[in-house]
């Protein structure tokens, strides 16, 4: 028989996996994902050129694509891109193959996804990353933490804040979308030793810390979401 102890556990076990599996998820009306957190929001929040709020975009509609349609082009990306770079005719290329794609909606998740990778890298919680990035980058930090783990290290990282993310790049690779955010953050982060000494950071020291990361989605796949595919250090 579960009791109270056992029931809550795996209340929480059930939450943690859903939320992994939903981060950077994005509905194109076939799928029907058991949770988004992004719909949890207040869905009656209207999008105009008055009030500069961009609407997420409705179960089942495209009505963030028609919104782009919509506006003249010098305005449509506003705030993310300039008009005639090739970042704006990159998130042109990704909105004309999924109407429901939203910048704004998207980096919510990148941010979410962004905090979690980096946390669960130092935790050497392989089971969360696989849920969130490609398999090249996974074999990559899987690596990372063996040789961590077979050194008898253990790594801490603590966010003090996000101070940005910004999306640098974007295009449409045959049936896959990218999008590359440029991450600064403020990060404490420790190495210590078998013995607990500190082998590598400073545990009263914040580090600023720039990151370029790639994510991609399959548009042709009923999986709505987008894994990390690509990482490098940002100046």
């Amino acid at each position: 028989m579960f009791d109270i102890y056992t029931i809550i556990f795996l209340a929480l076990a059930v939450f943690i996996f859903l939320r992994l599996r939903s981060v950077l998820g994005q509905r194109t009306g076939r799928e029907r994902p058991p949770y988004d957190p992004y719909s949890a929001r207040d869905g009656a929040r209207g999008a105009s050129a008055d009030n500069k709020v961009v609407s997420l975009p409705p179960r089942g509609a495209d009505a963030a694509g028609k919104a782009a349609d919509a506006q003249p082009r010098e305005e449509r990306w506003k705030g993310v891109a300039l008009p005639g770079t090739p970042l704006a005719a990159g998130l042109d290329a990704i909105v004309a193959a999924d109407k429901e794609f939203d910048p704004a909606h998207f980096l919510t998740g990148a941010r979410a996804a962004y905090e979690m990778i980096v946390t669960a890298f130092a935790e050497g919680d392989r089971r969360n990353l696989k849920n969130l990035l490609s398999k090249d980058v996974y074999d990559g930090f899987e690596a990372a933490i063996g040789e961590r783990e077979g050194r008898g290290e253990v790594a801490e990282s603590r966010f003090v804040s996000i101070d940005s993310a910004d999306i640098s790049a974007a295009d449409m690779r045959g049936q896959n979308a990218q999008v590359t955010v440029r991450f600064v953050s403020q990060l404490v982060s420790v190495t210590r030793n078998s013995a607990g000494a500190i082998v590598d950071g400073n545990p009263d020291k914040v580090t600023d810390v720039t990151d370029v990361w790639t994510f991609a989605r399959d548009l042709s796949s009923r999986d709505p979401n987008w894994k990390l595919v690509g990482t490098e250090a940002g100046q």
